[in-house]
């Protein structure tokens, strides 16, 4: 796991002061590779990599980057981990030409497959998380590539004439000649989603490379700074829809007989490291599964870390006790009081480099704080909804589909019309009087606005709109400004067969997944130099799960049966079916209690008329609703905050 940066400009470089600028986007992002760093510079060429290692696999100097190849052609710098590596060498051992191998590194292996198979046919081999930049030395030029999913990050553009790329926007800030202005159609799409979607940053002229992506650019399109359009090498829409015609067959047992199967395989892999790993455990279903595996397959107790809080509504860290205990990993958890996350939000902007608004990013930054006081290396179960159907609305999906199948689309719009003629405190009145005779399991927190929610559900009769409604907070009029471009999550499929469920699953997976869990997880744990890996992206796993019939993901009461199957072999079912909690952290208090004044301080209606990026009025509107409790508007209030500081730490010389 690592950090890269570079840039490509016309005409030939000095090479002293390239070094000063590589340097410098390199040191920024020093903490994703805090053991060792590297430059390699072609002046005439124009072109300068830099590298940043944190040494996971082969710990010697052989593994040190940017690494040129065998035959003297391809250059490469690496962020990530190719977890077949070691049967990839073997493949290249038996076929052709012996390779004399110089030590024992994953990029070592990558650019001998390169080289050997092309890069389409080594990609489609290689199974692990990666960006990487490669230069060819021959036809001087330069391709992007990043991988399936999207957990390694890799922004890229122009700035005047040169080409930047780096695996942060930090990295692009400290060149000198990088000139920084806001996209408000980047940020009307942040207040929508709470992160900026690819291809999207919040920058204008730099570019997310999307998951599954290669950007290639030669010299003439660097001359002319012209764009060079991403080309996929890998399509989920594909995956899925060939899942769909080629269904599995078997029995739910049989399914969770292959899965098993799969995910051990995958855990085995991702369990290589020269440095001490262990598992993030909440004690839900999906880092429960992960952490029973990697105990089965290991001969010394796993190493295994959670997060509690001291408001019971929040805390997981019992639940997690008892899985741990029942598995019998060495278990290491930390309670936190409410000023100790607190004291994360001011370094939320220089961890995350452009806006995000995801909270539960301070619970993911405290728990990867706290696991790497142990280990250098741990895997997650982030992903396991995406896949398998976890999260409320892709059960909520197959009910509204039944109900638009029989009840009318003026009857629905009748009734959610009366629904909302009663106030979300209206509601949440209601739920208090009768919250007595409600099993504990089935009570929610912010009834009303969950009722809200549910009317403008019941209105909608378009796939699309449905799941706008899903994934949006603000309207994009909260900014002054930007154009009426519509979300890339919303970006047209051929998903063919697939169930209203199953379109929200892959909608989930090619950007909720990659543009806010994923990047959640990947800054929360490299702002620390931790090493996060995710079982269940690997391919083969998601290929599998889209090959399973959609009564094998979820019904109306539970997602990720076939999951809960595998767990229920390693884990009793009453230590893991209860409601799904997430990772979040009492916003909506707080807000009205310890962040008060910060918040209030930002959300000054002066200072938003003065900023010029959000709708005052709009603001302060919400801001007064939820202060006096009408309302919760935690996570539309969290976007606008979560601008503020970032404006605070990066705005300087920014133009909007």
């Amino acid at each position: 796991m690592c950090g890269l940066a570079g840039f490509w400009r016309p005409g030939p470089l000095d090479p002293d002061e390239a070094a000063r600028a590589a340097t410098a986007m390199a040191t920024a992002i020093a903490h994703r590779g805090p053991d060792d760093h590297g430059l390699w510079c072609d002046a005439a060429a124009g072109i300068v990599l830099a590298h940043r290692r944190l040494s996971i696999v082969d710990l010697s100097a052989e593994g040190h980057q940017p690494m040129v190849s065998a035959s003297g052609d391809l250059v490469i710098a690496f962020n990530g981990e190719i977890y077949n590596f070691e049967s990839l060498r073997a493949e290249l051992d038996g076929s052709g030409e012996a390779m004399r191998w110089r030590g024992h590194s994953d990029t070592e292996v990558m650019l001998a497959a390169i080289e050997r198979w092309g890069l389409a046919s080594a990609l489609d081999r290689m199974v692990g998380m990666f960006a990487f930049v490669l230069w060819d030395r021959r036809a001087r030029s330069l391709t992007l590539v990043r991988d399936r999913f999207g957990e390694k990050p890799l922004y890229y553009g122009w700035s005047g004439r040169t080409l930047f790329f780096a695996s942060e926007l930090k990295a692009l800030r400290a060149h000198p000649d990088f000139r920084g202005a806001v996209d408000r159609d980047a940020l009307a799409l942040y207040a929508r989603h709470a992160c900026v979607p690819a291809p999207r940053s919040i920058y204008r002229g730099i570019a997310k490379l999307p998951p599954g992506h290669f950007v290639r650019f030669s010299p003439e399109q660097l001359a002319t700074a012209r764009p060079s359009s991403p080309q996929p090498y890998w399509l989920l829409d594909e995956v899925a829809r060939r899942g769909m015609e080629t269904p599995f067959r078997g029995t739910l047992r049989d399914a969770a007989d292959e899965l098993e199967a799969a995910l051990s395989r995958t855990v085995r892999e991702q369990m290589v490291a020269d440095v001490p790993l262990g598992a993030f455990l909440s004690g839900g279903i999906d880092s429960s599964t992960i952490v029973a595996l990697m105990q089965a397959q290991s001969a010394q107790p796993v190493r295994t870390f959670t997060i509690g809080f001291r408001e019971a509504d929040y805390d997981e860290a019992i639940d997690a006790r008892a899985v741990a205990a029942h598995l019998g990993t060495t278990h290491t958890e930390w309670k936190l009081s409410a000023e100790e996350s607190l004291d994360v939000i001011p370094r939320l902007p220089v961890l995350y480099d452009e806006p995000f608004a995801d909270s539960s990013q301070i619970p993911t930054h405290l728990v990867s704080m706290l696991a790497r006081r142990h280990v250098a290396v741990s895997l997650s179960g982030d992903a396991g909804d995406e896949a398998f159907g976890g999260y409320n609305r892709h059960r909520l999906a197959r009910r509204l589909e039944r109900v638009a199948g029989r009840v009318p689309l003026w009857l629905r719009r009748g009734l959610a019309h009366g629904v909302r003629a009663v106030s979300p405190s209206g509601w949440d009145h209601v739920a208090r009087c009768v919250e007595a005779a409600v099993p504990g399991a089935r009570r929610y927190k912010a009834v009303g606005d969950r009722i809200h929610k549910l009317a403008g559900l019941l209105a909608v009769d378009d796939p699309q709109a449905l799941y706008e409604q899903f994934t949006s907070f603000w309207e994009r009029d909260v900014v002054p400004g930007a154009s009426s471009a519509s979300s890339p999550w919303l970006a047209a499929h051929d998903f063919g067969r697939a169930t209203l469920s199953e379109r929200m699953m892959l909608r989930d997976t090619l950007g909720y997944l990659p543009d806010d869990i994923l990047v959640k997880v990947d800054r929360a744990a490299m702002g620390v130099s931790l090493e996060t890996r995710v079982p269940f992206l690997d391919h083969r796993v998601v290929e599998l799960a889209w090959r399973f019939p959609p009564a094998f993901r979820l019904d109306d009461r539970s997602g990720k049966k076939v999951l809960r199957e595998v767990l229920y072999r390693h884990v009793p079912r009453d230590l893991v079916d209860r409601p799904k909690m997430g990772f979040g952290i009492p916003l909506d208090s707080w807000l009205r209690g310890p962040l008060r004044d910060w918040a209030e301080a930002l959300l000054d209606e002066r200072r938003l008329a003065r900023e010029g990026f959000f709708d005052p009025g709009l603001v302060r509107k919400h801001w007064n609703e939820h202060l006096a409790g009408t309302r919760n508007w935690q996570h539309h209030l969290w976007i606008v905050l979560m601008f503020g500081t970032w404006l605070e730490t990066w705005g300087e010389g920014l133009s909007t």
